[in-house]
């Protein structure tokens, strides 16, 4: 499991637009990583939202978005359309960054236990080293307070 001032591993996934974005590509700047655990559910859109409306100002400071859940490539085109997402979504069907990053946990939803993804973001800063993480998130302000961790460029 990646700890706070632990190096990130470079990795890689497939996006909704049939491109690939790693994380090497984005080395000297800050970068935030959402996990999700599906396109088009009410708290993931409302999540992806926040981030949407914040997108300006995370890139005046500096810092690039991602979103990660386990949905196909296709999923992820078409929830990205649908609701005008500016920033990449990372297609992770093989769980590779789900595993980095630890956020695959047992969940329970109507008495049934299942394995998902627990809703956590991160912050990267530009030397490759994990700033600051949430896990078990609350949507309400959270984009914001992701922003405000990120110091001004």
């Amino acid at each position: 499991m990646i700890g706070k001032g632990k190096k990130i591993p470079l990795l890689e996934g497939k996006l909704g637009d049939g491109g690939t974005l790693s994380l090497s590509s984005l080395s000297g700047q800050w970068i935030v990583v959402f996990f999700y655990p599906k396109d088009n559910t009410p708290g993931c859109t409302n999540e992806a939202k926040d981030f949407r409306d914040l997108y300006d100002q995370f890139r005046k400071r500096g810092a690039e978005v991602i979103g990660v859940s386990r949905d196909s490539v296709r999923s992820h085109a078409n929830f990205a359309a649908k609701h005008e997402l500016p920033f990449p979504l990372v297609s992770d069907a093989d769980e590779t960054w789900c595993k980095a990053f630890d956020v695959i946990h047992e969940k329970v939803l109507y008495g049934k236990r299942y394995m998902g993804v627990v809703r956590s973001t991160f912050l990267i800063g530009p030397d490759g080293k994990l700033a600051a993480e949430w896990r078990g998130i609350k949507i309400p302000g959270h984009a914001q307070a992701v922003l405000e961790s990120v110091p001004s460029a």
